[in-house]
């Protein structure tokens, strides 16, 4: 069967995802290939600037940082959706799948599908922390870290750098794998690709200090808005993906029962449900004070620590977190191609 009749701009076909899934899993984002999402965040930059020369004042920013929000998402979406529809209409029926134009049509729709998808790239920078922890050198196992979080990393030890890298991998699972997956089921390339946008709006401006406070509000909440139902969705996945990881009820209990417990305990509305589940299911306690460009913020732990507080322990349970990851995203892989291809027999 071909993967173009069971395909509207906004159905992804069930083959066109497990083929973008195994895209993603193979080569992840190399930095020497074209990214959508270095695209977007060059068009907020620009358009910051440029919206930055006649908003000025705390309200006239918060009208800004709307203005950007809609100048961002809307043409993404649209773009994205003609891109896929002339895809689609070049690909054709099963008359042209021999095509090379067909085949290059189908090619690049599974290349652009992949690319709202981080499973590959998240789990390299986990293990680009981890690596040089196990070969002893902390220095560079901070610095890379500085490169995935937000908290000063230079005077952390090396179980603050492995708790910090298991806060990043669970809030992330959520952020880079489950929340596309579910939009791309809900909505095809085009919602997918609107989400990746908020995402990278919400990353590049959605911060509370005084350049952002006021100018990055809309699409701080935004995000929050989009990533309510997929973050949920992630710790439910995490209790599972813990249970097949593990091999334990108990494990899954935990961690359904830390979820719940902590999971409303984060800054966040979203970040503290999948952060809960992970703690609840390797046991680490996560959260707790951190430093942020010098400044002390205090933040509530979530979960409770059931291992040592050896250096091996930790590093045990940082790979059990990357384990957990890999299945989650498997979980979600699954499900989203079975609903998709529940929708298009319909």
């Amino acid at each position: 069967m071909s993967p173009y009749q069971e395909s509207t701009p906004l159905l992804v076909s069930p083959l066109v995802l497990v083929a973008a899934l195994l895209l993603d899993s193979i080569i992840g984002d190399p930095r020497w290939m074209p990214h959508p999402v270095r695209c977007i965040g060059s068009a907020i930059c620009r358009t910051e600037a440029f919206l930055r020369r006649f908003f000025r004042t705390p309200s006239q920013e918060r009208r800004a940082g709307l203005l950007l929000v809609f100048l961002i998402v809307v043409p993404v979406f649209l773009v994205t959706f003609l891109i896929n529809s002339l895809l689609l209409r070049t690909g054709g029926g099963m008359a042209a799948w021999y095509a090379p134009l067909s085949l290059l049509s189908l090619a690049l729709l599974i290349f652009l599908t992949a690319t709202t998808v981080a499973t590959r790239e998240l789990i390299r920078s986990a293990r680009d922390v981890m690596r040089p922890l196990q070969e002893g050198d902390l220095e560079t196992a901070r610095r890379n870290l500085g490169m995935i979080v937000g908290r000063d990393t230079h005077s952390l030890t090396d179980r603050e750098v492995l708790k910090a890298t298991m806060e990043t991998l669970a809030e992330n699972l959520s952020d880079g794998i489950i929340a596309p997956v579910f939009y791309l089921t809900i909505g095809g390339l085009p919602l997918a690709m609107a989400y990746k946008a908020v995402n990278t709006l919400d990353s590049m401006v959605g911060y509370k200090n005084e350049r952002y406070l006021h100018f990055g509000r809309a699409a701080a909440r935004l995000d929050d808005a989009v990533n309510f139902v997929p973050a949920r969705i992630s710790g439910i996945i995490i209790v599972i993906a813990s249970w097949i990881a593990y091999c334990s009820l108990a494990t899954a209990r935990s961690a359904w029962k830390t979820m719940l417990r902590d999971g409303g305990k984060h800054a966040s509305p979203n970040s503290g449900v999948p952060e809960a589940a992970m703690a609840g299911a390797i046991g680490v306690r996560m959260g707790g004070p951190s430093t942020y460009g010098g400044m002390l913020v205090e933040k509530p732990y979530i979960g409770e620590a059931r291992i040592g507080d050896q250096a091996a322990a930790f590093m045990t349970a940082s790979e059990s977190t990357v384990r957990i990851v890999k299945i989650a995203s498997l979980l979600s892989g699954a499900a989203a191609t079975i609903i998709l291809a529940a929708r298009s027999s319909l």
